[in-house]
């Protein structure tokens, strides 16, 4: 509304540039197919990731590792998980294939390790150009967006990078918080805040319960 007012969004549901009453819980909510421009299935919406159409996927993980790799399948041993996950859904399609990704994350340790459980979505695989020589088109991981702070990564090694920080967060917080040693340059801005228009945007429009915002609204 206040930022790529001519974007469109694609669901890995299969749902087109909707435009939903009240607050979607997730990419399955019927709420979604309300004045969609079409709704198509999951086959059709990963082609479209596929064919290289998409400019930004915003994903979620449960591990992010320092080249990006997301894990959203296993935690532990692939055979014998201490925790069982979803799994890829149109993750891996949109990591692939799309111009950039943007991962979004809570900032913790168990989240952010060296190295990933398993490999769900590539981000950068073992730094580097193995991404490019593994033969993925997409772009790759572009951000790092958590509660502490604003990732990105060194444009030759590939490993994640303080960009960063949210008000009245230090940088040792944030290497506190994160498994591995992050590069940290000499200077860390503080993360621009939202505006007022977009906090109104926010509460009182996007999503007027509260269903994603209300843990804000109490501090």
């Amino acid at each position: 509304m206040s930022h790529a007012s001519m974007a469109r969004i694609v669901f890995e549901s299969g749902i087109i540039d909707s435009i939903p009453v009240g607050t979607p819980l997730g990419i399955a909510d019927p709420r979604l197919s309300y004045r969609c421009a079409q709704s198509c299935g999951l086959f059709y919406a990963l082609s479209i990731l596929q064919r290289g159409y998409t400019d930004v996927s915003l994903l979620g993980a449960a591990e992010v590792d320092k080249y990006g790799n997301v894990n959203s399948t296993v935690i532990g041993d692939y055979r014998r998980p201490s925790i069982r996950l979803p799994g890829s859904g149109g993750a891996n399609d949109a990591a692939s294939h799309s111009k950039r990704v943007v991962i979004l994350i809570p900032h913790e340790k168990r989240r952010l390790p060296e190295k990933v459980s398993f490999v769900t979505s590539p981000g950068y695989m073992h730094g580097s150009s193995d991404r490019k020589e593994s033969g993925l088109k997409g772009g790759g991981p572009s951000r790092i967006i958590t509660d502490l702070a604003v990732l990105r990564f060194h444009p030759e090694s590939k490993i994640m990078q303080l960009e960063s920080v949210h008000r009245d967060v230090s940088v040792s917080q944030v290497q506190q918080n994160t498994g591995f040693e992050l590069l940290i340059p000499g200077e860390v801005p503080t993360t621009e805040p939202p505006t007022v228009e977009q906090l109104k945007l926010l509460r009182l429009k996007i999503d007027q319960h509260g269903v994603y915002t209300k843990k804000w609204r109490e501090l």
